[in-house]
């Protein structure tokens, strides 16, 4: 049944969403500087702007319809509040869906096949729609699993910018490998911590997004990790990127949260160094090397 479902955020990505959701047969209005015309029912909003603004935009929407499907990988930065923590504290009432996983919007937009999930309050809930928005070739994979798909969104922005920096330092193919697999690590043991479960970080939302983000120039956060490794200050950094960078605004809240609830993550927590100043990527490297020898599979380690 064709649908009627507003983006907010006109960036890439709310774009690409925006051209899915028409293929799909549903009516489509994109939202970016301008009020939405709400006289006309919305069946769910679709909210495509950075992780940092989705506070700030829907406290200056009124009349939104139940189903709000969350497209921003983040945690806010000020109050360490994930997506659907931040979109359920401002609409309780809310039907909240996260959308995440190895996608990137230019690759959506040119029509070249694509999976994600889509996580909701329910399985039933998720599946309705995933079956609604997928396309041939943008396949929508449905969970009950929010925390997960949102951990795994969030992190693995951070996680790519240490491969960026690894790579510009020249540590090469193996390294980034083991950088990689350690990053996943420390993703699935924050996730165990948060309540996520394992499948869903193995999955695409977790471990598929990873191995996206970590090493293609497409991607704004492992493309700011090149700069911070070539030399760049964070500030330098970020001026030369083509457009948000969520990493760089999660690493430090990720790194805190971390620590509070006593999850190890000493890649993230290095990423966290560098871009506050505190330290340099030669030094965090040496540190992450020089750590003592345990066994791999050790729990919170």
């Amino acid at each position: 049944m064709s649908k009627h479902i507003t983006i907010v955020g006109a960036g890439a990505w709310g774009l690409a969403l925006a051209q899915v959701a028409a293929k799909a047969g549903h009516s489509v209005s994109i939202w970016s500087r301008q009020k939405p015309d709400w006289s006309k029912q919305v069946d769910a909003v679709i909210i495509a702007v950075p992780a940092q603004a989705v506070r700030q935009v829907l406290s200056g929407l009124s009349h939104l319809p139940p189903v709000l499907i969350s497209a921003a990988k983040g945690i806010e930065r000020d109050t360490g509040l994930t997506m659907a923590e931040t979109v359920l504290a401002l609409r309780p009432q809310a039907e909240f869906y996260a959308l995440s996983g190895p996608s990137f919007a230019a690759d959506v937009s040119a029509g070249l096949p694509t999976a994600v999930t889509l996580a909701g309050p329910t399985l039933l809930k998720a599946t309705h729609w995933a079956q609604a928005l997928s396309l041939p070739h943008f396949r929508i994979y449905p969970s009950d699993d929010v925390t997960g798909v949102e951990i795994g969104g969030a992190m693995k922005n951070v996680l790519a910018i240490a491969c960026g920096i690894a790579d510009a330092q020249g540590l090469g193919e193996s390294a980034r490998a083991s950088l990689i697999t350690r990053s996943f690590a420390e993703l699935s043991r924050y996730g165990a911590k948060s309540g996520a479960r394992p499948e869903t970080l193995m999955g695409l939302s977790g471990l598929g997004d990873l191995l996206l983000t970590c090493g293609s120039t497409k991607s704004r956060n492992y493309s700011f990790g090149l700069r911070l490794g070539s030399g760049m200050t964070a500030a330098e950094a970020l001026a030369q990127s083509s457009g948000v960078v969520e990493g760089a605004y999660t690493a430090t809240i990720a790194a805190r949260l971390a620590a509070q609830k006593n999850v190890e993550m000493p890649i993230v927590e290095a990423v966290s160094a560098i871009i506050d100043g505190r330290s340099s990527p030669r030094d965090e490297i040496a540190k992450l090397l020089n750590r003592p020898v345990r066994p791999e599979a050790n729990s919170n380690q």
